[in-house]
């Protein structure tokens, strides 16, 4: 039977306790179960490992900030030759052609010299944050306002060293504390307390809830117990990026087994449909249905009638159908002998479907329970192929206006924030482009 349980994502968290310094072993303990891709990637990613780098210095630096100063006044010492330090860490930095060791340097000169190196690497993990998370927000916790200010740096390390316990893990961010528990509990509760700080509210749950694993592992024993088995969509009654968010936070070698994705689309659906299949490893095939007349889509006849078609002809014993439509529980009931899971919307099927399903033992799932958040690179392809299309006509059009125009024939229902991000990124920065042979062009930054 259908389960609505949901369980809170990690992804977010997982990336800010990398990059504020948490240790290694504690980083596997708590978010290697739910984000251990993502933790492989982080890993392997320089400019995520310059920023770890640089905060546990500057964690370390503030931890032992008097007994580091006499050191180096009284013993001549320096931060390699003092065992609290990672050694290692700053060879690495380092060897990337960032400065860290310096001669003659007291602990003052080495906590401004680290607030620059943040303050100057810190956007370049930016592109690890989804767009519809905001930013700035982010980039706060990292940034010390003002801190070549001698008095508002002390009254920060003041701060810290009070509220200690009230840190994440007890690494050092820019934020006031609290008592919350950890705030790296989950992305809602990161969500909710940065957003709160700002006196904001974020308010799109599918970006941090994804379907629990009783869901998954339904979807997974019902792919085991399969010989055959492929995805009918019905792209009119469907959500593109719900589907490839469905598919993306399944685990990629129990589809494997799934042979094809039959997307069944009329024209008048979003463009996304077209994108799919580069964003994903099964096979796809898209079949666009014409109408005999405009007012009436075909889609569903046409489906009905390619499923049989598997089933018959080729041998195909299972199916799980995407669509929200009750129709096709005539073809259901049609094919006795062959195994459906249906894949539906919360807003678009009823409860009379629902009903007949757990009647016949049938399973189902809602797509809108599958995390959104992680699918942002797919939902930029589409709307930077739609805005390639509007190239040419670029200079009669107002750039917000655009975005707006872009989210619209996507059908993507993005945030003012989300919208703002993309306008900043990738039209703000369109540029004008001439090729050797003097032919002008404009060129989107990707």
């Amino acid at each position: 039977m259908k389960q609505n349980t949901t369980v809170d994502t990690k992804d977010l968290v997982t990336t800010i306790a990398y990059l504020i310094g948490v240790r290694k072993n504690v980083l596997e303990q708590c978010f290697m179960e739910s984000s251990q891709d993502l933790l492989q990637s982080l890993y392997a990613s320089q400019s995520a490992t310059i920023i770890r780098y640089l905060c546990k210095l500057r964690t370390t630096l503030f931890c032992t900030f008097k007994k580091t100063d006499d050191e180096m006044r009284y013993n001549l010492k320096n931060l390699t030759s003092l065992e609290w330090y990672d050694h290692k860490n700053i060879a690495t930095l380092e060897s990337w052609g960032i400065p860290i060791i310096k001669a003659n340097y007291r602990s003052e000169k080495y906590m401004l010299d680290l607030n620059d190196l943040i303050n100057k690497y810190i956007d370049a993990v930016a592109v690890l944050f989804p767009d519809w998370c905001e930013w700035n927000y982010i980039r706060e916790l990292f940034v010390i306002p003002h801190y070549h200010n001698s008095i508002a740096l002390k009254r920060e390390f003041e701060k810290y060293m009070a509220n200690k316990n009230c840190y994440p893990f007890q690494q050092y961010i820019y934020w006031t504390p609290y008592d919350c528990g950890s705030m790296l509990l989950s992305d809602r509760k990161f969500l909710q307390i940065i957003y709160g700080l700002h006196h904001d509210t974020f308010d799109d749950p599918s970006k941090y809830k994804d379907a629990n694993a009783e869901t998954k592992n339904s979807i997974y024993d019902f792919l085991r117990c399969s010989m055959r088995t492929v995805i009918a969509v019905d792209c009119e009654n469907s959500d593109v990026y719900k589907l490839y968010a469905t598919l993306k936070n399944l685990n990629q070698d129990e589809l494997s087994k799934i042979e094809k994705i039959y997307l069944y689309d009329d024209h008048h659906t979003t463009v996304g449909w077209r994108w799919l299949k580069k964003f994903i490893t099964i096979p796809v095939e898209h079949i666009v249905i014409d109408r005999v007349t405009e007012r009436k889509s075909l889609v569903d006849i046409v489906m009905t009638a390619g499923v049989c078609q598997n089933h018959y002809a080729e041998g195909i014993d299972s199916f799980i159908l995407v669509s929200s439509d009750s129709d096709f529980w005539g073809l259901i009931t049609s094919l006795p002998n062959a195994k459906f899971l249906v894949m539906y919307e919360y807003a678009n099927c009823g409860r009379a479907i629902k009903n007949a399903l757990e009647e016949h033992d049938i399973y189902y799932c809602s797509i809108d329970d599958f995390c959104s958040g992680n699918v942002d690179g797919f939902k930029r392809a589409v709307l930077l192929g739609i805005l390639e299309q509007y190239l040419p006509d670029i200079l009669y059009i107002n750039g917000r206006d655009l975005v707006e125009h872009l989210y619209l024939e996507a059908r993507i229902e993005g945030t003012d924030s989300e919208k703002k991000s993309f306008y900043d990124r990738y039209v703000k920065t369109l540029s004008l482009k001439i090729d050797k042979d003097g032919n002008f062009s404009i060129e989107v930054k990707k």
